[in-house]
């Protein structure tokens, strides 16, 4: 069960782990055979729809099981651990974007025109501080700053004007002297600045 939990199961579990009664409730659940949300509610002195939340999102991350009871007909469940030990590991380059393969680097780019983009450079002159953009329209237009790393600054300072010919993603890491092992927070800049219009993106 643990090895198959996903980053937002992780996540979730977090989440739960961090409250203040996240501890007691798990002790209960250890020490009983099973309870049900009433019960633990009354026991922790907790609202019954927060322990409710709590042990379903255990059930649902296959820690607790649970079971349906009848009670003077009245359904309800009653929460059993399932597993009292739990083991897991994050993987952290699975969040890697399918988008930035090595093969998107042959994509061929360039400022999009009247994009209304503005591009800051660095007091040196030798790469692009920020790009400025614009989201929305009329009055609900809003000014988005984007703050580029380093090496994103150096690889836009050569990115090509709208009246030139685009350069793939490659090239344009060639000339602005970046290593090929940063294509990844290059690629994530190169998609975002195309979904606000500021770069036009062709296949190479």
């Amino acid at each position: 069960m643990t090895e198959k939990l996903d980053f937002n199961q992780i996540a979730a579990l977090g989440g739960f782990l961090s409250r203040d009664y996240a501890r007691d409730l798990l002790s209960l659940l250890v020490n009983y055979t099973d309870i049900s949300a009433s019960e633990a509610a009354s026991r922790l002195d907790l609202h019954i729809r927060t322990v409710q939340d709590s042990l379903e999102l255990l059930a649902q991350l296959e820690i607790l099981g649970k079971e349906e009871v009848f009670e003077k007909k009245r359904p309800y469940f009653r929460y059993s651990l399932k597993e009292k030990k739990v083991e897991f590991h994050l993987d952290f380059s699975r969040l890697f974007k399918k988008a930035h393969s090595p093969e998107a680097l042959n994509f061929k780019i360039k400022e999009r025109k009247k994009s209304g983009a503005r591009f800051t450079s660095t007091r040196d002159n030798r790469a692009i501080s920020s790009v400025i953009t614009w989201t929305g329209k009329g009055r609900q237009q809003k000014e988005r700053k984007l703050n580029l790393t380093r090496t994103q600054g150096e690889f836009f300072l050569h990115l090509p004007f709208p009246t030139a010919q685009g350069l793939s993603i490659a090239e344009i890491m060639d000339k602005a002297g970046v290593d090929k092992s940063r294509y990844g927070e290059i690629l994530d800049m190169v998609e975002l600045l195309v979904e606000y219009k500021v770069i036009e993106k062709k296949p190479g």
